[in-house]
């Protein structure tokens, strides 16, 4: 009997770890074919960067709500329907004819998974009580996320370059339609309602505030560049300003008043709490826009196909794997000398990449300094927010977790719209002859600022990790 109960909980953690797979598959998979969409709904450079941080805004601004609305109404049924506003608003973004239509549903198909995606973790703290069991949980939950990104890259490589009845860009958001429906079958029939917390109320007023500052500043960073700073572009981010401004203020008034705010402000007096921040800020600004830059790079300006750029970051998925694995038995020991490692690790591989990716350089030589980022940025990542929220007080753990989850989205955005941006801007300086290295030079000499500044705040957090 004790058997087949284990074996059920093992099974239901298949079934919710559908959710996480199918969210960073989106990530990767949309990297590869980022050129083929572009042409296919005729986008410029800033809306074809938009399809990419669109989501991410979506995602961000309804993490906290998300995770909370599991705890409201039951995990089982925001996990259903967050499943199945992926799965329909997937087929959408497939059925996108304009740049428009696309970032629309891009962005409705964010806020999906910021439903769906956390219902995933807190299914497994409710479906593993025991200690070791729920650690090899986990540690499943992280295997799955490495194997989603392997892949996304290879699976969308091979959909693009794929000739079927309908496009090959298409064909990246329709895969998931068998995906979700499994799921959706899955979770209806094996997966049993969780208890609802009604204690809690949701702060809506404040996700909404918090959506539309996001929103004021990432698509002025991400238009505005290419149509010459018009005034509404500027007029935007002053406004991006006075609504963050007037979220804070709305945050700590709640927070006065005994209402639950979306984000503790009092997290904030937290000195090991806004270093991790700033860390997480420039750490995943610079991730998400070398991937971006690195795809088009291999596409645009080494005129490889989609197929070949995935397998060009087959081993920076793998050596990712590896070395986050181990970093997380390495952190116990030596604490953030193994993050410092990691930062020198992919401040090698940068510079290694501006002095040797040339047009005549070899594909192997390539394969090797991307590889080489993934060994480094696996010491990095996972471990990144475990070091950063290590000396957190506990009654602060859940919000904490949440806050940064979000900013972790938000700056994922930002680097899209900033760093993307110093990209994209060097490529339209000769618009006839695009110059794709010297454009990849310059985002990656911004990402060695970022990666300098994240060097900064590793430094500063505590040598020792409280227990």
């Amino acid at each position: 009997m004790k058997n087949s109960i284990l074996k059920s909980r093992w099974f239901a953690l298949i079934i919710v770890l559908t959710a996480p797979l199918l969210y960073v598959i989106d990530i990767f998979i949309i990297n590869m074919a980022i050129s083929d969409i572009q042409k296919g709904v005729h986008a410029t450079n800033g809306e074809v960067q938009l399809v990419i941080a669109g989501y991410l805004l979506g995602s961000a601004s309804f993490l906290i709500t998300g995770g909370r609305a599991g705890d409201y109404l039951g995990r089982k049924k925001i996990f259903f329907w967050g499943m199945f506003f992926f799965t329909l608003t997937s087929c959408l973004c497939g059925m996108s004819q304009t740049a428009v239509e696309l970032n629309i549903t891009r962005f409705f198909q964010g806020i999906s998974s910021a439903f769906m995606v956390p219902q995933s973790i807190a299914f497994i703290q409710v479906l593993f009580t025991d200690q070791k069991e729920r650690a090899k949980a986990i540690g499943w939950y992280g295997i799955t996320l490495s194997i989603a990104a392997i892949i996304g890259q290879i699976l969308g490589g091979y959909l693009v370059s794929t000739h079927f009845a309908i496009a090959g860009w298409r064909l990246i958001f329709f895969i998931n339609l068998p995906v979700g429906l499994f799921s959706l079958w899955a979770i209806w029939k094996y997966l049993k309602e969780t208890e609802q917390k009604t204690d809690n109320a949701f702060d809506y007023s404040g996700a909404l505030i918090l959506t539309i500052s996001l929103a004021c500043l990432i698509v002025p960073l991400t238009l505005g560049r290419e149509a010459g700073w018009p005034l509404w572009s500027i007029g935007l981010l002053f406004l991006a300003v006075i609504i963050g401004a007037y979220f804070i203020y709305d945050q700590k008034n709640k927070l006065k008043l005994g209402k639950f705010p979306l984000i503790d402000i009092e997290l904030f007096g937290i000195r090991d709490f806004n270093i991790g921040l700033l860390a997480v800020l420039f750490h995943f600004m610079l991730h998400t826009a070398y991937l971006l830059m690195s795809a088009v790079y291999l596409q645009k300006g080494l005129h490889l196909t989609a197929m070949n750029c995935g397998l060009y970051f087959l081993p920076h998925a793998v050596l990712f794997m590896i070395s986050s694995v181990a970093a997380s038995k390495l952190i116990v020991k030596y604490g953030k000398k193994v993050l410092q490692a990691g930062l020198f690790i992919i401040l090698i591989s940068f510079v290694l990449q501006i002095l040797l990716f040339k047009s005549y350089t070899s594909g192997v030589i390539m394969i090797v300094m991307i590889g080489l980022y993934g060994l480094g940025n696996g010491l990095v990542l996972p471990s990144l927010l475990t070091i950063a929220l290590k000396n957190v007080p506990v009654k602060f753990a859940g919000t904490a977790s949440g806050t940064f989850s979000t900013f972790q989205q938000t700056a994922s955005a930002l680097g899209i719209s900033i760093i993307g941006g110093v990209f994209y801007y060097v490529v339209s300086q000769h618009s006839s002859h695009p110059d794709y290295f010297k454009a990849f030079d310059y985002g990656l000499s911004a990402n060695i600022i970022c990666l300098a500044i994240v060097a900064v705040m590793i430094y500063l957090l505590p040598k020792a990790i409280k227990n």
